[in-house]
């Protein structure tokens, strides 16, 4: 069994997270500027195996793809070609960046260290990796 990974795509920056290998806790990875994603995917599924690439789908509050999804659709179909053995999905990831900054100060985080988009594009992808976690044990 391998990890799933999840990214938190943006124009500028990609927030990452993995689970363990039993695919069960899910834990902040990196941030990486979005023009050198794909080649460290490539070279962290080198080193590490990767059953399942998730992909946080930007919707509107009316559930309709955002705007967004004109760039993030391109390099993940760009993912996909260097990647063709690993399954890619998208999974909502609709108030995640919300719900990261508010679990950031839930958990102390001092004030100067949520201003850290960084930080908060990496909570971002957890949240969308548990996300997903939680609606596919659900599904068994």
């Amino acid at each position: 069994m391998g990890r799933l990974l999840a990214i938190d795509y943006g124009r500028k920056r990609c927030g990452l997270a993995v689970t363990d290998v039993l695919q069960i806790v899910a834990t902040a990875l990196d941030t990486v500027p979005s023009a050198q994603l794909i080649p460290y995917i490539k070279s962290y599924v080198a080193r590490e195996r990767v059953d399942e690439i998730i992909v946080g789908l930007p919707k509107t509050l009316d559930g309709q793809p955002s705007e967004s999804m004109r760039y993030i659709t391109p390099a993940i179909n760009r993912l996909r070609k260097e990647l063709p053995d690993i399954e890619i999905k998208f999974f909502d990831e609709r108030f995640t960046s919300t719900l990261a900054h508010r679990a950031m100060i839930d958990s102390g985080v001092k004030k100067s260290d949520r201003r850290d988009k960084a930080a908060i594009d990496r909570m971002a992808a957890v949240i969308i990796l548990n996300g997903y976690l939680e609606s596919r044990d659900m599904m068994r």
